[in-house]
């Protein structure tokens, strides 16, 4: 059974925005996509809402 992690950003002047383009330009979340049991680390940007990012996050098990 599958672990699944639905986190969101929020911020102002686009900061949750920028975090998670930090985030995918710096190459943290490629290292988190590459570990272990890592199914799914993605990022969505809400059409209504431009200071919220959604990050699914999800992982074969808790280990």
């Amino acid at each position: 059974m599958s672990i699944v992690v639905n986190l969101y950003y929020t911020g102002k002047n686009g900061n949750a925005r920028k975090f998670a383009q930090e985030m995918e330009a710096s190459g943290t979340a490629d290292l988190i996509r590459r570990e272990n049991g890592n199914e799914r680390y993605a990022y969505f940007f809400p059409m209504d809402d431009p200071e919220t990012v959604l990050l699914i996050d999800i992982w074969r098990d808790q280990e």
